[in-house]
Order: structure tokens, then C-alpha cells, then sequence
């Protein structure tokens, strides 16, 4: 990786991209550390300190995640690149439903850009309502588990004041739309995943720090240990895959031959990536949220959510549900984003099959067979990497200040794996070493 590195910056247009990439990385940060206007940055800094000594904010703690922690310091990129995630999804799930969407996606470029659009158009609705949210539970003191009183947060609390906070967090996931579209145009890998990247490494130092001035250097050594091999794990499984062998039939078109070529359908193990974990933590916390805003945590089913779904999130219940809906969403993603009959039709139409299965049917059965079995591994590993930081509060006495947890890594190892393979491509088509040379 550090070779690619080096190699790329003695290219002055691949340098160009990665000083470019850098750069807006760094305005991305200093974004999610100016206060939205209205907001007592003393009094949040307060809050937060009280809120730690009670044990942190499990409910809040993906969507803090993926914001780099600017959401509760309610900065203006305070919703990061959440809203965009969750529409990305739901427009990929509408697809398999939407014939319309589906229609598009067939297209190819043009309808591409179509869905890009409606992406955008969603992603800025659900940073309006999320933003509200926020607002809300800042000035009730929700947002810091009631640590505070929210005139602590927000001191003047008129409809104009709620506006301005609103506005200015929506035009803050606009923004981060744009430098991500920058980084795709001009950069280096993909923008989104690249800020995604950026938000959670941000947050790295500062957690180790503060296990080593809890715990010590002895816990601190060992939490390294740990994310080093959680690292060599997620690498060895994000890069395993079953080759499913394709062969083409030599045809003539007039007098030339084509085909007679071997090539191969690579299924990944962890087909699904990141967006189980995404799907059950998203789950979990609904009920939890709804208890938070209704005030129903004193009554008897509120009491029972807040106790076994929000506080206890070491329990054995939260920890067998939680792997549960990982396992099950791992399934259910990998069926809606690869269709064997899709694949199987597609080879059949251009002369394509697998050595001794036959064409049609028989291949989407076998591909659906083996995705299946390949997909039971995949999903048991997300479900133990996502079980880390849940263990840990039990060895560390606070997983929100564990570092390497599963949804941290498996986003900073994918995210720095087709990065690097993106580099080593363009240094291919830029320093070709065949028999050319």
C-alpha cells in the first residue's frame, strides 16, 4: 500500500489527484468543527463531558460515527454523509421493486445519472427531517441523554432560531455532497466512500487516547493488538472470493471467429459489505428513539426498550437480536443485489456457460446454490466483527471509546482496499511493464 503510495506521488497527474483528494478531506474536517449558529459551543462542550461520566449515547452512536462526532458537537456537518447513505439504499431498494427505477438503471449512463438525481433530491429531504430531529433533541436535552438542560445547548429558542439551525445543517449535507462529487470528478476513488473514511479514521486518535489515559498503557498496547488482527481478519475475508469458472463458445460472424475466451464470475464472500450492520443497528435503534421522544422510558414496554434496546447495549438479549437481524440482513441484501437468473440470462444470450452445468435454469440454480453457501460464512463474520465493540464495554467499561469496532473497520479497511487498487490500476496504464517495453 505504502509502495502505491510512493510511486503515485512521482506522478505528477496522480499526484495532482491525491494532493487535490487531501485537500478536501481537510475541508471536511474543518467543517465538522464550526458551530451552527445559535448554539452555545461552551454549553455543548459541557454536556458532552457529563454525558461521557454517564457512559456515552449508544442510540446516537452510528449516526455519530459517520458524521466524524460533529453530530454531537452540532457543527455544521453535523448529519455528514448519513442522509446520503440511507437514500442511496433506498433507491437501491426501490429498484428491485420501482419497474420504472429499474427501467433506468438498464439504461446505462444516462439512466444512471437519473438515479443520481433522485438521490440527490431524497438525500436533501431526509437531511431536512433528520436535521429537525436534531434540532428538537438539542433543545430538550435528548441529544445528550438528558445530561443537560437544552437551554445549556440552545439558550434562545424561537422558531427562528430552529430555522437557521435546520437550514444550516441541510446546506451542510449539500455541501459534503458536492465535495464528494469533486473527489469522484478530480480525485482519487470514490467521494462518498473517501468521506465516509475521513469521518471515521478522524475519530481514531482520540478514542485510543482516552483508553490510555483510563486504562493505561498495558490496555492501550492490547486494544492495538486487537484492531491489527481485526484488520488482518476484515482483509483476508474482504478479499476472499469463490471463482465461479464461465466459458464462451467460438461463433462466426462472417468470416472471423469471437469468442472461445475463459473468464471467471468472482462472488465475494462478504457480498453484502457494511450495509447489514447499517440495516440492524438503523433497526435497533428505532424502538429506543421512539421510547426517547414519546418520554414513554418510565412506563412499563418504555422501560423494558430503554433497559434491554438503549442502556444495556452489553446484554445477552441486545447482543443475540443484533446478530440475528446482521445475519439476516446479509441474506436479504445479497438477494436483491444479485440476481442469478439475471446473470444466468445474460450468459446464455452471448453463448456463455459454466463447464458442466447447462445454460438456462440449471446455471441460476447453481449460482443461487453457491451464493448461499458462501453468504452463511460472510454473514457470520459480520455478525461476530459487528459483536466487538459490544464485548468490549464489558473488558473496557465503555465501548464508545473503543476504537477498532466492527463497523469502523470494516468501512476504513474496504474504503483503503479499492482505494489503493484504484492507484495501482491508473500507475498500470501509466508505467506499463510488458513486453512493450
Amino acid at each position: 500500500m505504502l509502495t502505491a503510495f510512493a510511486r503515485a506521488f512521482k506522478t505528477p497527474d496522480l499526484r495532482k489527484k491525491l494532493l487535490f483528494t487531501l485537500g478536501i478531506m481537510v475541508v471536511f474536517r474543518m467543517g465538522a468543527h464550526i458551530p451552527v449558529p445559535g448554539v452555545n459551543y461552551a454549553g455543548v462542550q459541557s454536556c458532552l463531558t457529563t454525558m461521557n461520566k454517564n457512559g456515552g449515547n449508544q442510540l446516537l452512536g452510528l449516526v455519530n460515527l459517520f458524521s466524524g462526532g460533529a453530530l454531537l458537537q452540532i457543527t455544521i456537518f453535523a448529519l455528514g454523509i448519513m442522509p446520503y447513505i440511507t437514500s442511496s439504499i433506498i433507491l437501491q431498494l426501490l429498484t428491485v421493486v420501482i419497474p420504472r427505477l429499474d427501467a433506468l438503471k438498464k439504461e446505462g449512463q444516462a439512466g444512471t445519472a437519473k438515479i443520481t438525481q433522485y438521490t440527490r433530491y431524497l438525500t436533501i429531504a431526509l437531511a431536512i427531517l433528520q436535521a429537525t430531529a436534531i434540532s428538537a433533541t438539542a433543545q430538550n436535552g435528548a441529544l445528550f441523554g438528558n445530561a443537560c438542560p437544552g437551554s445549556t445547548v440552545v439558550p434562545n429558542q424561537s422558531v427562528f432560531t430552529v430555522a437557521t439551525m435546520v437550514i444550516t445543517m441541510t446546506a451542510g449535507t449539500t455541501v459534503i455532497m458536492w465535495l464528494g462529487e469533486l473527489i469522484t470528478d478530480r480525485g482519487i476513488g470514490n467521494g462518498m466512500s473517501i468521506l465516509i473514511f475521513t469521518s471515521v479514521a478522524a475519530q481514531f486518535p482520540t478514542q485510543l487516547w482516552s483508553i490510555k489515559a483510563s486504562k493505561g498503557w498495558l490496555t492501550f498496547f492490547i486494544v492495538i493488538a486487537m484492531g491489527l488482527a481485526m484488520v488482518g481478519l476484515v482483509v483476508f475475508v474482504e478479499q476472499a472470493q469463490r471463482r465461479i469458472p464461465v466459458q464462451y463458445a467460438k461463433r462466426m460472424i462472417g468470416r472471423r471467429a469471437y469468442g472461445g475466451t475463459s473468464t471467471y464470475i468472482p462472488l465475494k464472500v462478504n457480498q453484502a459489505g457494511v450495509i447489514p450492520v447499517i440495516f440492524a443497528s438503523s433497526l435497533l435503534y428505532i424502538p429506543a428513539l421512539v421510547v426517547q421522544l414519546s418520554g414513554s422510558a418510565q412506563k412499563g414496554w418504555g422501560q423494558w426498550i430503554d433497559q434491554n434496546l438503549a442502556k444495556n447495549t452489553d446484554s445477552a438479549l441486545y447482543m443475540v437480536v443484533y446478530f440475528i437481524l446482521i445475519v439476516f440482513f446479509a441474506f436479504f441484501y445479497v438477494a436483491i443485489s444479485f440476481n442469478p437468473e439475471e446473470v444466468a440470462d445474460n450468459m446464455k444470450k452471448y453463448g456463455g456457460f459454466i463447464p458442466g452445468i447447462r445454460a438456462g435454469r440449471p446455471t441460476a440454480e447453481y449460482l443461487n446454490y453457491v451464493l448461499t453457501r458462501i453468504t452463511w460464512p460472510g454473514s457470520l463474520y459480520l455478525g461476530i466483527i459487528a459483536l466487538v465493540p459490544l464485548i468490549a464495554l464489558g473488558l473496557f467499561s465503555a465501548s464508545s471509546n473503543f476504537p477498532f469496532g466492527g463497523t469502523s473497520i470494516l468501512i476504513v479497511v474496504g474504503v483503503g482496499l479499492e482505494t489503493v487498487k484504484q492507484i495501482e490500476s491508473q500507475l498500470q496504464q501509466r508505467n506499463y511493464e510488458g513486453f512493450l517495453r
